[in-house]
């Protein structure tokens, strides 16, 4: 996908200067729009000089665990040692990339970086929260920073396999072979820690969160950072539940029931507990929550997908905000409150933070645009980074929620062409 950024665009039904990436449109199929992130949002990570290209590193021992990726290749990671007052904190970034639950999409996916380390990139850029430079990642610059590529396609938490099809749904072994591997590494020594992700990276956050914190002394500091994760149970354009039928089907095809949280599952269908609305408040760990209130993975792929549109009523609604009808809008709003209600209870734990804003975005850790910059989003005076660091080291108690979109002008909004 292209995308650039045009400066002092007008955008929105106010007219609000705003700041905006557009990306092609150039998805057609009703698979690739559900099932692969990088379908619905295209993204350029904005630094202003050459960012740090780190390499992969295969997890050796994985396979005698079983831990291998959709294709039965190894899982990988990228490391970049930290220096300094840094040496011993760890961050560790879970990535995203949709889900598969289908046996179709999922023979698809191995075919892929999504479901194979054989098609990972070898080199990645560590940007956003994940930079080397202070002027970029003030608060996390000297970490041991690391990526976690994400090759089972049901957010590190699936465990069975279909030998017939040659496909392994070993997400869950996946997630403890990387943490094992980066303990041995020295991660057991780490006196402050961080857990992230993106979107199907954050969903693997907040479902691992705690398991994270117990592979640490209680004298470790030890938080986790969900960033584009907090999707919705909501009913979609046409009255159905997209999402929760394509959910409901990745846990039962890759048997991810028994690694979902049980303080959820002891309580509700355990379809519903791949939800993080319905896990985050009984989550232990101090955990904080970075999301666009109109987020365009679940416009594009939950709210208004194909199959609820198949007319194509929403087709350019979707591909830009500004020429969204009144309803439209309205219906967004609609979502922003059922959100908002979402992160109610979760909100109230003095432990925890958040920072919802009226964008049309997804996933504002990793780009460095809407991470640290100069331009960078923000509610009152505070970005992204400088609230997470806030909240991490307890500088500050950070419960940001933007006001209802078309008011915040600092958007790094998202408009397809």
């Amino acid at each position: 996908m292209k995308l650039f950024w045009v400066f002092g665009g007008f955008m929105g039904l106010m007219f609000c200067r705003q700041t905006d990436s557009f990306v092609d449109w150039n998805v057609t199929q009703d698979e690739d729009l559900h099932y692969s992130e990088i379908n619905v949002f295209g993204y350029t990570n904005g630094f202003s000089s050459a960012p740090l290209m780190v390499g992969l590193t295969l997890i050796g021992g994985a396979a005698a665990k079983g831990a291998v990726c959709l294709d039965g290749t190894l899982p990988a990671f990228h490391i970049h040692r930290g220096y300094g007052s840094g040496a011993n904190s760890w961050l560790i970034d879970l990535e995203g990339g949709g889900w598969c639950d289908t046996i179709r999409n999922c023979v698809y996916r191995k075919k892929s970086r999504r479901g194979s380390s054989a098609y990972m990139e070898k080199h990645i850029p560590f940007t956003g929260i994940l930079s080397n430079k202070a002027s970029e990642n003030p608060d996390f610059f000297n970490w041991n920073r690391v990526k976690v590529r994400y090759c089972d396609g049901a957010s590190f938490a699936g465990d069975s396999e279909i030998k017939a099809a040659q496909l392994h749904f070993r997400g869950q072994r996946i997630w403890k072979a990387a943490m094992e591997d980066l303990m041995s590494k020295g991660m057991r020594y780490a006196k402050q820690a961080l857990l992230s992700g993106c979107s199907a990276g954050a969903v693997a956050t907040v479902l691992h969160c705690d398991e994270f914190r117990e592979m640490f002394p209680g004298t470790t500091r030890v938080k986790c950072l969900s960033d584009a994760g907090l999707f919705l149970d909501a009913f979609d354009v046409s009255g159905s539940r997209t999402l929760r039928n394509m959910f409901r089907r990745v846990v039962n095809l890759q048997g991810a029931k028994k690694n979902l949280p049980r303080s959820c599952t002891n309580r509700l269908n355990p379809n519903l507990c791949f939800f993080p609305q319905h896990i985050i408040a009984s989550v232990k760990t101090p955990l904080f929550l970075v999301n666009a209130a109109y987020d365009t993975w679940q416009i594009q792929a939950s709210l208004a997908p194909p199959i609820a549109d198949p007319n194509g009523s929403w087709n350019e609604c979707k591909k830009n905000h500004a020429r969204c009808t009144l309803r439209q809008i309205t219906f967004f709003q609609s979502f922003r409150n059922q959100m908002l209600k979402a992160v109610s209870g979760f909100s109230r734990a003095g432990k925890n933070g958040l920072f919802i804003n009226s964008c049309f975005a997804h996933c504002q850790t990793e780009r460095q645009d809407t991470w640290f910059a100069q331009d960078s989003p923000h509610i009152g005076n505070k970005g992204i980074a400088k609230s997470v660091g806030n909240w991490y080291f307890d500088r500050l108690n950070i419960k940001a929620i933007d006001c209802p979109y078309p008011c915040d002008q600092s958007c790094h909004n998202i408009v397809f062409k």
